[in-house]
């Protein structure tokens, strides 16, 4: 039998189907980890998604969700992006190759993507790159990258405030 005219327009069907599906089993599987306290503490600039270098045990700690972002920052040395100060979990099961819960990891960025953060550190004054979320990407883990600046007191309240505000308003049309 031949094909239908149907699955000649459409000759990677199946396959798109099948990588869907396994894309939904990924994400399904795969945790997300914010950094839930980076909207409330800072203004968020510009947003970069970076790969990180992690270790066999890490990446396993890191898919059971056991990463703490909270105080977590970036820096960039000599042309290079690190990662300081978010702990990853040791993995129970890694025994002796286990690995330092709180050591500095290199980001993998493209010299283009430094050269935009550290512009545009240079242009806001007192700002800081922060790590906003942990997530797995085609079985890697990435890192979404924010330059930011740190809030005031008044800020945080304002902010607050603005949410409160916000919320009454949609608990109001919903009573309509």
């Amino acid at each position: 039998m031949g094909k239908t005219p149907q699955q000649l327009k459409q000759p990677g069907a199946k396959t798109d189907a099948k990588a869907a599906a396994k894309r939904q089993a990924d994400s399904a599987q795969s945790p997300r980890i914010d950094n839930r306290r980076a909207h409330h503490d800072y203004l968020i600039f510009d947003k970069v998604e970076a790969g990180i270098a992690l270790l066999g045990s890490e990446v396993k700690s890191v898919r059971l969700g056991r990463v703490q972002l909270a105080g977590a920052f970036a820096i960039i040395r000599n042309g290079q992006v690190y990662l300081v100060g978010a702990h990853i979990e040791e993995y129970e099961k890694a025994n002796q190759f286990n690995h330092d819960p709180t050591r500095t990891r290199p980001l993998l960025l493209h010299r283009r993507e430094i050269r935009k953060l550290e512009q545009r550190m240079a242009k806001e004054q007192g700002s800081t790159i922060i790590p906003l979320e942990f997530h797995f990407k085609r079985g890697y883990v990435k890192v979404v990258l924010a330059v930011a600046k740190g809030k005031s007191k008044f800020d945080k309240r304002q902010a607050l405030k603005e949410r409160d505000a916000k919320r009454d308003m949609q608990r109001a049309l919903h009573r309509r």
